[in-house]
């Protein structure tokens, strides 16, 4: 899995075991991962014998999605493993990636930018089915998660190289759930109101967005990786220039309850389970009224964790100077668990 802000592997264990205490109670098939980021819950779920419907508006959250959540392990392992065995012994090939991501910025070392852009470009002339595509640059996104020089999100890179950017670029197959007795698991590249009024699902699992600085944003070469579009990008960090322009409402104070209301108000389920921080864009009295809506809501667990590694390092400038000062180094996630009484708008 990819370093990520906002995993859940920590709190995954208790959201597995809220999961199946509800599925105690009555029939569940279907879980539905409305924001479903690396895939790691819905990996989990699928694991765990559920068919899950994944959901994540980016185009690297949806190939992962469609690797760990919608790919069957028996279709796509054997030939996954021959491509990668492929990928992996190809030369270097330098060009718009490497001079974008190595030469202008500093996220990857140029002898592994290289390797990359000569991988992608091989998989373009492949013209490889969409699942078994996905499953392949899920393996080239955590390779290069392996060997990149930041803190965790693509915001900036580290004056100095990181000591893992050193090694040398190195794919793996990823590790794909088999199928499980149900229908088939679905990854969806939805907005959120727009995935939760096309899917019916027993349980519906929310993790929204916590802060102002979008996924898109914090993933940038991610998502450049996947879309292989050479996009036009800006500032010191070569953001892609459309992460000015696909805005989400629960990454805005102003616009997070409304968004988060209209989500929750549409829900087909019969549980809702939702993960929050403290440092989320509302208090826990606004997110537990919006929940109310639909039903009773019940505090399930809270754990605390240390926040990523950039926000305990504290804020600096471009040119490495600290100007600013760290507030906290810890958070709490709570999981809420709604009964679902009323139907959905």
């Amino acid at each position: 899995m990819i370093k990520y802000l906002g995993s859940k592997r920590r709190l995954l264990p208790l959201i597995e075991q809220t999961i199946a205490d509800i599925a105690a109670t009555t029939d569940v098939v279907t879980v539905l991962d409305l924001f479903s980021g690396t895939a790691r819950v819905g990996q989990a779920l699928k694991r765990s014998g559920y068919r899950v419907v994944a959901n994540d508006v980016t185009a690297y959250a949806h190939t992962l999605a469609r690797c760990y959540v919608e790919a069957d392990a028996d279709d796509v392992i054997d030939d996954a493993t021959a491509i990668v065995r492929e990928l992996n012994a190809l030369p270097p090939r330098a060009g718009w990636f490497t001079e974008l991501y190595s030469e202008q910025s500093r996220f990857l070392q140029p002898k592994n930018a290289a390797r990359i852009e000569a991988a992608r470009e091989h998989l373009i002339g492949l013209k490889l089915e969409p699942i078994l595509n996905a499953v392949v640059l899920t393996s080239l996104m955590e390779a290069a998660d392996r060997v990149d020089s930041t803190v965790g999100v693509q915001m900036a890179y580290l004056k100095q190289w990181s000591r893992r950017s050193h090694n040398d670029l190195e794919l793996r197959v990823p590790e794909v759930i088999k199928k499980t007795s149900h229908a088939r698991s679905k990854a969806l590249q939805l907005d959120a109101v727009e995935a939760v009024g096309t899917v019916e699902a027993d349980i519906a699992y929310l993790d929204p967005p916590y802060s102002r600085h979008s996924y898109l944003s914090n993933y940038h070469v991610w998502e450049t990786l996947v879309a292989w579009d050479a996009p036009e990008v800006y500032g010191i960090a070569k953001k892609r220039v459309d992460c000015k322009t696909r805005k989400s409402a629960f990454n805005i104070p102003s616009t997070f309850v409304r968004a988060f209301g209209d989500v929750v108000d549409r829900i087909k389920a019969r549980a809702i389970v939702v993960s929050f921080s403290n440092e989320g864009l509302v208090g826990e009295d606004e997110l537990v009224a919006v929940l109310s809506r639909r039903g009773r809501v019940r505090l399930v667990a809270e754990q605390g964790y240390q926040r990523y590694v950039g926000a305990r390092i504290g804020i600096h400038s471009p040119a490495g100077v600290r100007v600013g000062e760290v507030t906290h180094t810890e958070n709490v996630e709570y999981l809420f668990v709604v009964d679902v009484e009323t139907p959905p708008l």
